[in-house]
């Protein structure tokens, strides 16, 4: 009955915040019809909501351990549904999954269908079990199953490192897009913006831990999907007629189709696509008569720049040709690296437009069915990584019963389902606004959120049109927008108010910040309780337990917001790096772990590390980034999908490890029968 009341009173708290939050963007609708400066919307949308955050930080502070760390086992399965999806709702669902389908087309489709897989493998393998078990964090679970000799301190330093890795991983790619979002709609450097949008993430986690950010969360979730939907269905009706996204698709693929014939026919279209091809050819020119071609055009580089200084030419001039020259490859073997690039970057802008719809786009079959198979591993990857991911299953412990546990699972599914049928719709009609309104305009028409984009990133711009046959009209071929930026730019392209960029603006910020607060509370809890309580002082008050989780958090945020601050890559490829690293070094300990009573400690042990190993040594050898190669791949995997080798490499060696040794003792043989207990 208590928490009956308690689910009642938490649907009044909500149902009266989503009604003022409506009335607070109708009053802003209102204040920009009436002439109140873009720019001050903006400012209001970002720090009202954070403000928001705050609060509910503020209210939610706690020193209790299992408030702090579990949110005392009483969230309602509704609402940690909720909080569920906001924690899953990253950047890279909110920001970079529209994109990834924008740019990729039907491949892009992977993300989608392994990230909701994943939460069918929660359902069955692990969630009911681990909320049976009744402990704090994942490293507390796998520590317990496989007690041994040390106690089960070697898996749970091991499984702490694995966690800490994961955790890392994604959290700088949420506070990457926290970074890019504060830095669009404030005005601010992107690394300011980085440190600004860490500040709400601080004040929610740091204060409250686990019982203010699930309620934050289900703030979040609110936000999040009123956001992305006006957008989307605004495009719909513009473009359809059909005011619901999801029954508009076909018909807006439809005419995607018959925009990509027309574009693909195009000649003028083919002459910039030509242009490329024969950039390509002269990359390839170049690659051929290596080193001379290398020596030959340094020394011309460095004519240039003597002869425009001698001339007395501009100071611009000298600048811009100093800058070329130091950008000049330093060595013959970075030439080579260099030119392979741009030579493979060219020959992409010269091929014609793949149909949005076509599975598996290759020039031959055998490329066609490369593709193929890195869909498949890809999707495979994000599945089990999802199953294994330490922040989202920690949330199973949030509720009171199993019974409850494998409820939240299922609103968690629902929750993320009304966003992820509306992403592919988002994709299309955004691609087909662009193909109609943007491509064949002339480019002293260009829209204002083209330079918007453009001005956000000077370095990487992530929107670039260039007039490359001279034309003065936009050709499809000669724009290169960042998939980042889809979502966000969405309004602006589509015409509308400046009130909705700053909604969608606040949606992703939400988005960002709320796996960000997962993620971050994840990693100072299980180097906290698991590593300082569980290993060094088992005797440290609680009081004392708490206060070294917050520090450690602060410490965790500040190193990440640092490493956001460099750029490492693009969203979607670190948080599948992050997939592929949790489900090769966690997913087969938690499942074995689970349904094989026979696993043991060394098995354990031998499975994280192998599964580790394999994974990183894979990513390695085959990502360019860190200094692999694309000729090292296995079978033609990608290095993001490593985790299809890894996973494999996991469970073999937790299966033989475990056969070579001692059975596990009786204790726990009864643990396991216990948890998977109905």
């Amino acid at each position: 009955m208590p928490n009956k009341s308690f689910s009642r009173r938490l649907s009044i708290y909500y149902s009266w915040y989503t009604l003022g939050f409506i009335v607070f963007l109708i009053a802003l609708a209102i204040l920009e019809k009436e002439g109140f400066p873009r720019a001050w919307i903006g400012y209001m949308f970002m720090f009202s909501t954070i403000v928001l955050y705050a609060g509910i930080g503020v209210i939610s502070r706690t020193s209790d351990v299992s408030e702090y760390y579990v949110a005392g086992r009483r969230v309602p399965p509704l609402f940690n549904g909720m909080a569920t999806a906001a924690d899953w709702m990253s950047a890279a669902s909110f920001i970079s999954l529209a994109g990834g389908l924008y740019v990729m087309g039907f491949d892009g489709l992977a993300y989608i269908l392994g990230w909701t897989g994943g939460y069918c493998l929660v359902a069955l393998l692990i969630a009911p079990f681990l909320n049976k078990f009744g402990q704090y964090t994942i490293p507390d679970f796998l520590a317990a199953r496989y007690t041994g000799r040390y106690s089960g301190n070697i898996v749970r330093v091991l499984a702490v490192i694995a966690t800490v890795v994961v955790s890392f991983t994604y959290v700088v790619a949420q506070i990457y897009g926290v970074g890019l979002i504060t830095s669009r709609f404030t005005g601010v450097d992107f690394s300011v913006g980085i440190f600004l949008g860490l500040a709400s993430i601080l004040v929610c986690s740091f204060l409250g831990g686990m019982r203010a950010i699930t309620w934050t969360q289900v703030a979040q979730y609110i936000i999040i999907i009123i956001a992305y939907m006006i957008p989307v269905m605004w495009l719909s009706v513009k473009h359809t007629n059909v005011p619901i996204p999801q029954l508009a698709y076909g018909s807006a693929l439809s005419k995607l189709s018959e925009r990509e014939k027309e574009l693909n026919s195009d000649p003028m279209e083919q002459q910039v696509r030509d242009i490329f091809r024969q950039r390509a050819a002269e990359y390839d020119n170049r690659l051929k008569n290596l080193p001379k071609s290398w020596e030959d055009g340094l020394v011309d580089m460095q004519h240039h720049v003597e002869d425009l200084k001698r001339s007395n030419a501009s100071l611009i001039e000298i600048k811009a040709a100093g800058r070329t020259l130091a950008a000049y490859p330093r060595d013959v073997a970075e030439a080579e690296r260099k030119w392979r690039e741009a030579k493979a970057y060219n020959l992409a802008r010269s091929e014609p437009v793949v149909a949005h719809e076509t599975p598996f786009p290759g020039k031959t079959q055998k490329a066609s069915d490369t593709k193929r198979n890195n869909f498949l591993a890809l999707v495979l990857c994000l599945m089990m990584g999802t199953a294994a991911l330490p922040h989202i299953l920690v949330r199973f412990y949030t509720t009171p019963t199993v019974r409850q546990a494998r409820k939240s699972v299922f609103w968690t599914l629902f929750f993320i389902m009304l966003l992820y049928i509306t992403v592919p719709a988002l994709a299309v009609l955004v691609k087909y606004d662009i193909y109609t309104s943007l491509v064949g305009t002339p480019f002293s028409k260009l829209p204002s959120w083209v330079s918007y984009w453009a001005s956000v990133d000077k370095i990487n711009p992530l929107v670039t049109i260039t007039d490359m046959n001279r034309d003065g009209i936009v050709q499809l071929a000669e724009i290169v927008m960042d998939g980042d930026i889809v979502v966000l730019a969405t309004p602006e392209i589509a015409g509308l108010p400046y009130v909705i960029s700053g909604l969608v603006a606040a949606g992703g910020l939400a988005a960002a910040l709320s796996t960000a607060d997962g993620l971050l509370l994840t990693i100072s809890n299980a180097l906290s309780h698991d590593i300082y309580y569980k290993t060094v002082d088992p005797t440290a008050s609680t009081q004392k337990r708490v206060t070294i989780s917050k520090l450690l958090l602060l410490v965790v945020a500040l190193i990440a917001a640092y490493a956001a601050s460099l750029k490492p890559g693009d969203i979607l490829s670190m948080v599948g790096a992050a997939f592929s690293l949790a489900s090769s070094t966690l997913f087969p300990a938690l499942v074995l772990g689970v349904f094989w009573k026979r696993a043991n400690q060394q098995g354990a042990i031998a499975g994280m590390l192998v599964g580790f190993a394999v994974c990183v040594y894979y990513m390695i050898r085959t990502y360019p980034a860190l200094g692999g190669s694309s000729l090292n791949q296995w079978f033609g995997i990608a290095p993001i999908s490593a985790g299809v080798f890894g996973v494999p490499a996991g469970f073999l060696a937790i299966a033989l490890a475990s056969l070579c040794t001692a059975a596990p003792d009786r204790r726990t043989e009864a643990l396991v029968d216990h948890i998977r207990l109905p």
